[in-house]
Formats: C-alpha cells, sequence, structure tokens
C-alpha cells in the first residue's frame, strides 16, 4: 500500500541489463474481450492494440497450449500499469476467482490511486444489490507514521496524513484503490477526471509469498536491475488497514518489500508509480498456495510484464539465476519480442524488449 515514506534500502548500481520504466502492464484472462474492456473503461482505460497467437505458438512463449486472442488496454498518455486481456480458447483454470481478502500465496492485484474512493464503494454497493458477483473491504485509513510506528497523529491537533484504501475483488479482477490525504505524489499516478470512476493507470502491483529467507527476492535487483526503495516489517499492531486486507490473524505481520523503476526518486516529487510490491508472510503461515492459478492461461490476474532495454543480454542473465522454465525470445500477440520465465518465488513473469 501506498506511503510517502522514505525507503530503508536501494539498490546502487543497475546490472548493466536492465528492466526500465514502472511495470509495464498485467495480463488478465477474461472469457471475453469486449465485456472485459467495457468494464475497464470505468476506469479510463481504452483498446489499443488487438493481437493473437495459435496454440503452438502460445505454447512455445507462455506454456500454454491454447491459442490466445489479446486486446491492449491503455490509459491516458501512461507508458506502465497497463493491461492485457487475454482470452485462451482452453484456459487452464478459472484463476484466483473470488476471495475475502487478498490472502493467498499467488495472489497477485493491481493498485489504482482515484479521487474518491467512496465514489466506487456507491458503485460497489449497488452491483451487490443487483446480485452481482463481488466482494468489498470497505474504505480503511492508514495513517502515515502509525504504520511504522514513528508517529501516532493526535486528533484534532495533528494532520491526518495517509490514505483511504479499499479492495474489491471480482470474479477475474483483483483491484485496490486508494484516495490520498495530507500529501501529494505528482508521478504516482495519473487521475483520469473525465473517467466514471475517476481513476488512476494501475500505480502498482502486488504479489504474496510465505518464505523465511529474505534472499529468496534478491532476483528483482540482482537479476533484473529494480531498485528497490522500501524494506520493512510491519507488525500486527501497526498493520491497520492491512488486518482486513491481508486476512492477518492475531500477532501476525509481514514484511513488505518495494521494487520501483529504477528512475524513481525519494523525494514526494520523484517518485514513480509502476512499482511491484511483495508481502512476505512467515514460512509457517496459515495461508494457502495458490500459484497454479496464477500463471498463463488461467483467467484472472495472471502475469506481470515488464519493459527491458536489452532483452537479448536479459535472457542469457536469466539463464544462469534460479528462474526456471525460460522460454527462448520470441514475438508476443502484437509483434514484440519477449520472453517469459518462473521467478524463484514462483511467479510468472514476462520481459518484452523496451
Amino acid at each position: 500500500m501506498p506511503t510517502p515514506n522514505q525507503p530503508t534500502s536501494t539498490q546502487s548500481d543497475a546490472p548493466a541489463a536492465h528492466c526500465v520504466g514502472g511495470l509495464h502492464e498485467v495480463c488478465v484472462g477474461v472469457p471475453d474481450l469486449e465485456l472485459a474492456a467495457a468494464d475497464f473503461a470505468a476506469y479510463g482505460c481504452r483498446i489499443g492494440e488487438r493481437g493473437a497467437l495459435d496454440a503452438a505458438a502460445a505454447r512455445a512463449l507462455y506454456g500454454v497450449d491454447s491459442a490466445v486472442c489479446s486486446l491492449r488496454l491503455l490509459h491516458q498518455q501512461a507508458d506502465h500499469g497497463l493491461i492485457r486481456l487475454m482470452q485462451w480458447a482452453q484456459p487452464l483454470n478459472d484463476g484466483l476467482g473470488l476471495t475475502e481478502n487478498l490472502r493467498c500465496v499467488g495472489s497477485r492485484w493491481g493498485v489504482r490511486v482515484t479521487a474518491s474512493v467512496f465514489n466506487i464503494v456507491n458503485h460497489a454497493e449497488r452491483a451487490l444489490q443487483s446480485g452481482q458477483a463481488l466482494m468489498l473491504v470497505e474504505p480503511l485509513l492508514a495513517v502515515i507514521g502509525e504504520v511504522s510506528g514513528t508517529h501516532a497523529a493526535t486528533p484534532f491537533r495533528d494532520p491526518i496524513v495517509g490514505v483511504r484504501e479499499m479492495v474489491l475483488l471480482q470474479p477475474y479482477y483483483r483491484q485496490v484503490f486508494f484516495e490520498r490525504f495530507g500529501y501529494q505524489s505528482p508521478l504516482y499516478g495519473q487521475i483520469d477526471p473525465s473517467s466514471l470512476l475517476q481513476t488512476s493507470q494501475h500505480t502498482h502491483f502486488g504479489l504474496i509469498i510465505a518464505d523465511d529467507d529474505p534472499q529468496l527476492l534478491d532476483f528483482y535487483d540482482d537479476v533484473l536491475g529494480l531498485k528497490r526503495m522500501l524494506d520493512e516489517y510491519t507488525p500486527y499492531e501497526n498493520a491497520t488497514g492491512s488486518r482486513r486486507i491481508f486476512g492477518l490473524e492475531p500477532d501476525e505481520g509481514f514484511h513488505m518489500v518495494d521494487f520501483d523503476d529504477p528512475s524513481s526518486g525519494h523525494a514526494l516529487a520523484e517518485r514513480r508509480s509502476g512499482k511491484l510490491k511483495c508481502v512476505r508472510f512467515a514460512a509457517n503461515a496459515k495461508i494457502a498456495c495458490r500459484l497454479n492459478r496464477s500463471r498463463a492461461g488461467c483467467l484472472g490476474y495472471s502475469l506481470y510484464c515488464w519493459r527491458v532495454d536489452d532483452l537479448e543480454a536479459m535472457h542469457r542473465r536469466i539463464a544462469t539465476s534460479k528462474a526456471s522454465e525460460i522460454s527462448a525470445v520470441r514475438s508476443d500477440e502484437f509483434g514484440r519480442h519477449s520472453f517469459t520465465f518462473f521467478a524463484p518465488d514462483g511467479y510468472q513473469w514476462m520481459l518484452l524488449q523496451a
């Protein structure tokens, strides 16, 4: 969840070949491209490219023996935080589906900043009344300083600086929305005021693991060249909104590790959206593992894509890392050079030539 805190750790030197810009797009498996595009239009998304792969080409790139038709959704002039809708002829499964919260290994979600979280709540409540399938975690206040435990704001004496964040889960979409209070970060999400729900592109994306080894996530900075901007532990007593969002057990905390666009800065005016947020639970946490429902070929949020300045060099580096199931460099549905792999944490990724 977004905070304007100073980072606790950073990466100083990126590898020679590295990811560039913010996290480029999330792949979302859907039964109907046109219906899904209409759903995302409420957030300011518009249709861009269309493309397709036959079963043989999809198997070579994604490891899925099924033809696929895809649609890229754009958002204003954003070059990151975008969406690739994917309609598989034979989906592997129905994905992560509806859950009470974001808690599971394999969980992926996208986050947007909005002008009003309660505007979205109004629509969600009417959708529930009409019988639509969704889960709603209503807006919860996270006050900067209280989450980190460094300072507690005194009501009616201190400014309330923080966010109200909410979760909207639908059968194929997993989204978090936040509204800022008391601070601005102008490069961290651009709201489309003309859209029905007045939201930005995805400002960041999340994933959850359960492992006691903090080095498991080193792949993202050491190999991909991302900038580690935050690495801290949040105990249960400080995890205000996160208790419900992540379904925390009493006295259970978690580590949050942020990986950013390598050009992102520390100051609020220099922070760029498009980050990856990794939530790390303890290995003995009571948490379901659903990684097999969070990969290409599944319905729902299923694959993250980042751009690379030298794709061939990155492919050679990843081939010598702890990544697995690395595809050859091939053209994706839109004719862009790309390849896929599974990171050491078990999540599937796609890299694209910038």
